[in-house]
């Protein structure tokens, strides 16, 4: 027994010894940075100062700060309600195709997820830009809002927000829908056929036999979604940049243009400090819930 543990712990060294380099070496090196000055003459020279809690106090005395932070909680809520019903419709509808369809449709399905998020913002972009967008020039050919061709979405306030929604949740969809659908397979038919029976209907099956058979997926997979939703930046980058005039700069953007843009790099490594804080407290909330409600993992 003991050499076979011994055996086991040679084995997962290397994985640990990648693992520590590449994942908890940069954390401490982050937490770190966050009690220093450290900024862009810091990388030349290598001189900074130890200054406390100063980052901290001066991140949370920010409105710009609290703008944003408002701003990606809002916007998380409304990805991570629009994939999760989305993706929650393609699964059910899953079950409902014939095998060819239903591999048809998982083929794009993981053909749309696997694609990169730099590559896919950059094809929205495309899709989205004034004068020779494809969307607007089916919106003009549809005459619905009139001539569009022109119309320029980064650079309104909300028809930025929504470019950027379509695409996060458009991204996000496929895992939730493959995901679901395993999960709905594998619930005994034999409880859907009883709730037929007793006159149910395909709605009210749905919500009332399927949804609480498969809760335990769908909570872990919306605990999954608030947290990349919350931390999403390509998107946004690459669409509108934040712009226009900071409308949608989430903390993402705003911890990036703290770092890189402004080369306060301190100040924004403190910023992803309190991030990670946020996003842990989530977790914990979720995790102390479920444990409430006695469903597993």
């Amino acid at each position: 027994m003991k050499s076979t543990t011994g055996f086991t712990a040679l084995l997962l060294t290397p994985t640990g010894i990648i693992l520590a380099a590449l994942v908890i070496v940069p954390i401490i090196f982050l937490v770190f940075t966050s009690f220093t000055d450290f900024n862009q003459r810091s990388l030349f020279t290598g001189e900074f100062e130890f200054v406390g809690l100063a980052q901290y106090a001066a991140a949370l005395s920010d409105a710009a700060f609290w703008q944003s932070l408002l701003r990606t909680f809002l916007f998380t809520a409304a990805l991570v309600v629009g994939s999760m019903l989305i993706g929650m419709a393609v699964a059910q509808m899953m079950t409902k195709l014939g095998t060819v369809m239903r591999y048809i449709v998982t083929f794009a399905l993981i053909f749309a997820w696997a694609m990169p998020n730099v590559a896919s913002s950059v094809v929205w972009k495309w899709l989205f830009q004034p004068g020779y967008g494809v969307i607007n020039y089916l919106l003009t050919k549809l005459r619905i809002f009139g001539d569009v061709s022109n119309l320029a979405w980064s650079n309104n306030t909300t028809l930025a927000f929504v470019c950027i929604w379509l695409l996060v949740v458009w991204q996000a969809v496929p895992y939730i829908a493959i995901t679901l659908y395993a999960a709905t397979t594998q619930i005994d038919h034999s409880c859907i056929e009883a709730a037929q029976l007793d006159g149910a209907g395909p709605i009210r099956t749905y919500w009332q036999v399927i949804v609480p058979l498969i809760k335990p997926s769908i909570m872990v997979i919306a605990m999954l979604s608030v947290i990349w939703d919350f931390n999403v930046f390509n998107q946004i980058w690459l669409v509108s940049q934040g712009g226009p005039s900071g409308s949608t700069s989430t903390i993402g953007v705003f911890t990036y243009k703290q770092a890189f843009v402004n080369f306060d790099i301190a100040q924004g490594a403190a910023i992803s400090v309190i991030t990670v804080i946020i996003l842990l407290a989530l977790t914990g909330v979720y995790v102390r819930n479920l444990l409430k409600t006695g469903e597993d993992l």
